[in-house]
């Protein structure tokens, strides 16, 4: 799913895309880039422990400061269950960010098919035309 995202984003003229895993994206990482594509496994109705190690590292450093401040973002998640725990975990932290979520997440309940990646690179098209338009 990430790989698609990350697709749909490069397929945007003059956008840099950065595909990181959660353990190695840094407070740098949040304040450099010009949007967020955040993703997740649901594991026990949950976001994976790697995302909420990301906002546990950068929260109380990131609060209030201008580089994140209506950041947009977008959220996918894949969802053994139904995925709305995940989803309304990372929301509700993306909020005391001060993000800006700027387009309806994807969850992929069960198997990840063409349907699902599709869907991804949606996701990343939106966030990254937003971003390089400056509409975001």
């Amino acid at each position: 799913m990430a790989e698609a995202v990350a697709r749909g984003s490069d397929s945007i003229e003059n956008v840099e895309t950065t595909l990181k895993e959660a353990r190695e994206t840094s407070l740098d990482d949040l304040f450099g880039c010009d949007g967020l594509a955040l993703g997740s496994p649901e594991y026990f109705g949950y976001m994976s422990g790697a995302i909420k190690d990301l906002f546990d590292r950068t929260y109380y450093q990131a609060r209030g400061r201008k580089e994140i401040y209506k950041k947009p973002y977008v959220v996918f998640i894949s969802a053994g269950n139904d995925g709305l725990g995940a989803l309304r975990s990372i929301e509700r932290i993306c909020v005391g960010y001060q993000f800006k979520k700027v387009y309806e997440p994807v969850v992929a309940r069960g198997e990840i098919d063409e349907t699902v990646l599709a869907q991804c690179e949606e996701l990343g098209k939106v966030i990254a035309a937003g971003c390089d338009a400056g509409i975001y």
